[in-house]
């Protein structure tokens, strides 16, 4: 075995039955070697079809093995393919045994960016049925001594920090000099404000300043370091540790160095470079930006789209063109920074209401609308809604068909925020407008962003051409603000045809290396048609192939339900042992209620050092209250059911030691072997 293999700070545990498998020894491997990962892909994709077809339908529960520090694995670069036995032969460079292989023998390949399972137990679909009452989220209080000991432990900590600052100003005045005027300068910071960040935050940094390398897939790789003065700074210590990664937003795994996306990039590098100008026309615009800008507006249903490059300017750059003084802005008060700080710089009023609370909502337009503007109390030029499809912080989901009612009553405009819904959320992946079956023409603007289910950067804007237009004279990061690289462009140009599927008419092979032209010329009702549909051939480059399953659709789909089932059997089975969880079911997102400060840290370090290390989200103040910190697990499409137990188990020894199972009475838990078991119980319930 290589040294690179023993030294491996994750492994990998194969059954005997899995002992077949091993690296081919030829005599040249770039020879037995798939040529690209699109090869690699179909040619997996293609025997499991074989093996499918063979065993009359019934699937191995097989699933990439559990992580494990027990055993040995191959290094980083471990998406290696690896063969069976000795009888090889060659199939698109990917080498099988003379009889198709089964599920089980395909989906035991070592792959640490996207794990494999080919049982379809393990899938739901992300809906809900209009004749099913909307779930009510209740969030459950924790006992009084919880809330106490959480008090009592900020009160000690910030006299304990308090008590430092006096004694450290007048023995360490060298150290607070750019918290106190001198030589004749202002202070550089407000001794007040950066308390917290001096004397709480730093004390638990390890939490939020974890760094990382590689791709945030399946797995992770920690850059391991150490700290000799109490966080201040830190020290690299050379290694590294591969670790379970629950908590990204790679919701759908298509942030991946290898497969049908990434190869799409490496060939968009090629043909156009890596700078924003390699790409650029006279107009001043970008033949790709304008691509995925018609595939933006078709992917969410409607009829134009406006993208930049950065999501938290989406937000904050485009609202204040949307609505200025004589506006109203009525805000959801756990409404992102990025839509706060968009609201102040319009100058339009703002009003708040109560999370997700309808009544208050309704309360609060009949107030807003009968009262009119303050002092003068004329009719509001305009009235803005602005909500999120799912809030990040707590996992919550916007009860959108009563919002559409409202709008119906009230005749106002309505702004959903689908940075964390639109990739993630519905049977089609289009959101949370998609997860309720509501028409998109009922919401008049769609903004999300492509740093979450689309493995790459910026956001966009979906509406009315008319608004279409006037936002790209109007808002500040469209004549301003530097356009996308043209990597980044064709990664949401790869990862959303996958989600969509491309129609058979743009899978004709061309030597062109332009683009087809874009809908420009077509009406934006034919293209709405067909809406959720495949992408249209004019919407796709002509040099753009992606593997069979990518381009039809099938790996998309089974990327949604993948991720549909990992987030309800997450967020179910931490119910079920006891836990405070916040969120609807179906969210990636699954935050899990930790109070005390103290056991942030705790939390963090027992999952870290576990055998099987994992590396997880602590959430703390100004992000959440005071009070309720919490952890907050990100669920991917890239997961498997096995890693998901390994999270379940993690958690119920934690809080068992941390005392942090709340939720429900003991005598209504469940064990976590019980969990494991009936986890397809758990996921569908009316089964």
């Amino acid at each position: 075995m290589p040294a690179s293999a023993r030294s491996s700070p994750m492994a990998i545990n194969l059954s005997p039955s899995h002992s077949m498998f091993k690296k081919s020894r030829g005599k040249s491997s770039s020879s037995q070697s798939p040529s690209d990962a699109a090869s690699y892909l179909s040619a997996v994709s293609q025997a499991d079809a074989r093996s499918r077809a063979s065993s009359n339908g019934k699937f191995s529960s097989t699933s990439t093995p559990a992580l494990s520090l027990s055993s040995s694995v191959t290094s980083s670069s471990e998406d290696t393919v690896l063969r069976t036995g000795e009888d090889e032969s060659n199939h698109d460079g990917l080498a099988f045994p003379a009889t198709p292989p089964t599920s089980e023998q395909v989906f035991t390949t070592v792959h640490t960016e996207f794990g494999h399972c080919s049982n379809e137990g393990y899938r739901y679909t992300s809906q809900h049925m209009a004749s099913e009452p909307i779930e009510a989220i209740h969030e459950r209080d924790p006992p009084y001594y919880i809330l106490l000991s959480t008090y009592v432990s900020y009160l000690i900590l910030i006299c304990l920090g308090h008590v430092r600052d006096f004694i450290g100003k007048r023995l360490k005045a060298k150290a607070y000099r750019e918290l106190r005027p001198h030589s004749g300068y202002a202070p550089l910071t407000s001794d007040f404000d950066s308390f917290y960040t001096r004397r709480l935050k730093q004390r638990m940094a390890e939490c939020f300043n974890q760094p990382v390398t590689g791709v945030a897939g399946r797995t992770i790789m920690l850059v391991d370091r150490t700290s000799d003065d109490q966080n201040a700074s830190y020290r690299l210590l050379g290694t590294r540790t591969r670790v379970l990664n629950i908590s990204s937003y790679n919701y759908l795994g298509f942030a991946q160095g290898k497969g049908g996306c990434a190869d799409a990039v490496e060939e968009g590098i090629r043909r156009y470079g890596v700078s924003t100008c390699g790409s650029r026309l006279e107009g001043g615009s970008s033949d790709l930006h304008t691509t995925a800008e018609a595939l933006v507006a078709k992917f969410v249903g409607k009829e134009d789209a406006i993208i930049a490059s950065m999501g938290f300017a989406t937000n904050s750059t485009m609202i204040p063109a949307l609505v200025g003084k004589g506006c109203l802005i009525i805000s959801d008060e756990l409404n992102h920074a990025s839509i706060r700080f968009g609201v102040r710089l319009s100058g339009a009023s703002v009003r708040m209401f109560k999370h997700n609370d309808m009544k208050a909502l309704e309360a609060l337009l009949r107030e807003v609308i009968s009262q009119g503007q303050p002092r003068t109390h004329r009719p509001w030029k305009k009235i803005l809604l602005i909500v999120e499809g799912l809030y990040s912080m707590e996992g919550t989901m916007v009860n959108l068909p009563e919002v559409i009612k409202l709008k119906q009553r009230y005749k106002f405009n309505l702004f959903i925020d689908e940075a964390h819904s639109i990739g993630a959320l519905g049977p089609n992946g289009r959101g949370v407008v998609d997860y309720f079956g509501i028409d998109p023409k009922h919401v008049d603007i769609l903004m999300g962003t492509f740093t979450k289910s689309f493995g790459a950067a910026g956001g966009y804007i979906a509406g009315s051409k008319t608004l279409i237009s006037h936002l790209r004279l109007r808002s500040h990061s469209g004549p301003y603000a530097e356009a996308m690289t043209p990597p980044v462009l064709v990664q949401i140009l790869a990862s959303m045809a996958s989600i969509m599927g491309v129609s058979p008419a743009s899978l004709t092979s061309s030597s062109h290396t332009t683009l087809r032209p874009v809908a420009s010329n077509e009406s934006s009702q034919a293209l709405m048609t067909s809406h959720p549909g495949p992408a249209p051939a004019s919407m796709i480059p002509n040099w753009m192939t992606l593997p069979p399953a990518l381009s039809d659709g099938s790996e998309g789909k089974n990327r949604l339900r993948r991720l549909a089932f990992n987030a309800r059997y997450l967020h179910r089975g931490l119910d079920k042992l006891g836990f405070i969880t916040y969120g609807h079911p179906s969210s990636p997102i699954v935050p899990l209620l930790l109070f005390n400060p103290g056991k942030m840290c705790m939390f963090h370090r027992m999952m870290l050092r576990r055998k099987t290390p994992i590396i997880v989200v602590v959430v703390a103040y100004p992000a959440t209250p005071l009070v309720t910190s919490r952890v907050r697990f990100c669920v991917s499409a890239s997961h498997t059911k096995e890693d998901i137990d390994i999270v379940l188990r993690a958690c119920d020894e934690v809080g068992d030691w941390l005392d942090l199972k709340h939720g429900i009475p003991a005598a209504e838990r469940w064990t976590v072997q019980k969990i494991t078991e009936r986890s397809g119980e758990l996921v569908h319930p009316s089964a």
